[in-house]
């Protein structure tokens, strides 16, 4: 964004108007944080940006007449300085923020994800000093998508598990092994008490484990699982790939007995993802991965909220679950940013289902009690080397984690709980309760 100094170029720029002058059923609400120098006049900048991403562009050119601008051009609805002065600016000031809601009219994108990211966050995103922070959706445009097929209510269903919370287990290690040793993993893992097993995000179809292999021979492993614990195991297999093989990955799965699904969804893209939950023929559960989250994210003042990468848009492109860093293990995210993340994947959001979140990044046993404090009972512990790692191996590892889940559903301290529970204690033991420490 460049401010112009010519007075005409200015008034030719529509004009901004407020939330109470837009019918907001006819507008995705966009809003944003803006850092600019001191001498800059954000209310013309704001302006520039809604023509710049809709209708116009630096000049304005004859076809853009004033009928499309009516219909098309997008409106600067706020903005509001951090702080609000009213009267003088210190002198030491040499940056000021702002809060800019920009209202973006969805005759000009159907309800999909290519456009909305152009519109919103396109040509702006090279500004520095500008994060797009949120986006509302009205609800005809939101009608357009069917977000996730099963949600919290349904996975529960699935699994025949009302209440507790869940737990996940990743695949350690996360590449370079069999389907044969994948198989061997899964089941040590779901025989000790994992409710989902899933690939890492950095194996899915590669020539010394291919899909069609590891699903045959895990699923069976899962079966033996379960006739052994009594309960059921979800396994997601990760079909992320190229178009169009992750739809014929997919097909080729359920195919071949696959009960769940697993895409690294900002990888592919989440229109893929929304492809596959809305496909009638997929009628299993699909857990979305975050890799290549911090693409998106950026730094403080560029990118998207992990509010908007992380929760709000894949649920509504379909994921029943996914992975959120949690700040008490290896993951880098304030404690304000995972509570976020974890309302915008449940709170009641017109017909979209919940999405089940997954807190998950260096998760050990001793942080199951903070962790459940925090996030509630409708999450899916992801645990990969805490359970993979366990001196007494993954069935222990699986173990000590729903040990330490069955002492927060008693109302119990999971140190009181470990002195009469042997593979929780030894848990304990190697990884105590603090954040997890990388190795050196």
């Amino acid at each position: 964004m460049t401010e112009k100094d010519s007075t005409e170029q200015y008034l030719e720029l529509p004009e901004a108007i407020g939330l109470d002058g837009i019918d907001l059923e006819k507008y995705i609400i966009a809003s944003y944080i803006i850092k600019r120098p001191k001498g800059q006049n954000v209310n013309y900048l704001a302006r520039f940006a809604a023509i710049e991403q809709s209708t116009g562009t630096w000049v304005r050119v004859p076809a853009e007449t004033a009928e499309v601008r009516k219909h098309h051009v997008a409106r600067v609805l706020g903005v509001y300085e951090i702080p609000y002065y009213e009267y003088v600016i210190p002198k030491d000031i040499k940056e000021r923020t702002y809060f800019v809601q920009i209202g973006f009219p969805i005759i000009n994108f159907r309800p999909q994800i290519p456009q909305l990211f152009t519109s919103v966050i396109g040509n702006i995103s090279i500004t520095y000093g500008l994060k797009l922070v949120d986006l509302a959706f009205p609800k005809e445009w939101l009608k357009g998508f069917k977000g996730p097929k099963f949600g919290i209510d349904g996975i529960r269903k699935l699994l025949k598990v009302p209440e507790r919370p869940t737990l996940n287990n990743m695949v350690k290690p996360c590449t370079g092994h069999t389907a044969d040793v994948a198989a061997d993993l899964v089941y040590k893992a779901a025989v000790g008490g994992c409710d989902v097993v899933k690939d890492d995000e950095l194996i899915s179809n590669p020539t010394f484990n291919i899909v069609e292999e590891r699903i045959t021979k895990v699923m069976e492993a899962v079966d033996r699982a379960d006739s052994e614990k009594g309960e059921k195991t979800l396994y997601t297999i990760n079909i992320s790939n190229r178009l169009p093989d992750v739809l014929e990955l997919a097909d080729k799965a359920i195919e071949l007995g696959a009960n769940a699904l697993m895409v690294n969804h900002l990888a592919v893209g989440l229109p893929v993802m929304r492809q596959l939950a809305e496909d009638p023929s997929i009628k299993v559960p699909i857990l979305g991965h975050m890799d290549f989250s911090g693409v998106f994210i950026g730094g403080e003042w560029t990118g998207m909220t992990s509010m908007l990468v992380l929760a709000k848009l894949p649920r509504i492109c379909g994921a029943d679950i996914v992975v959120t860093p949690a700040p008490y293990g290896k993951a880098e995210i304030l404690d304000e940013r995972f509570e976020n993340n974890l309302r915008a994947l449940r709170f009641p959001y017109q017909h979209i289902k919940p999405t089940l979140p997954m807190p998950s990044g260096g998760i050990t046993v001793g942080m199951v009690e903070t962790c459940v404090k925090d996030a509630g009972k409708d999450i899916l512990i992801g645990s990969g080397g805490g359970i993979h790692a366990h001196p007494d191996g993954p069935t222990a590892g699986a173990k000590a984690f729903r040990q330490a889940i069955d002492a927060v559903m008693q109302g119990l301290k999971v140190k009181d709980y470990a002195r009469d529970h042997k593979e929780l204690g030894v848990a304990l033991g190697v990884w105590g309760t603090g954040k997890t420490k990388l190795i050196e």
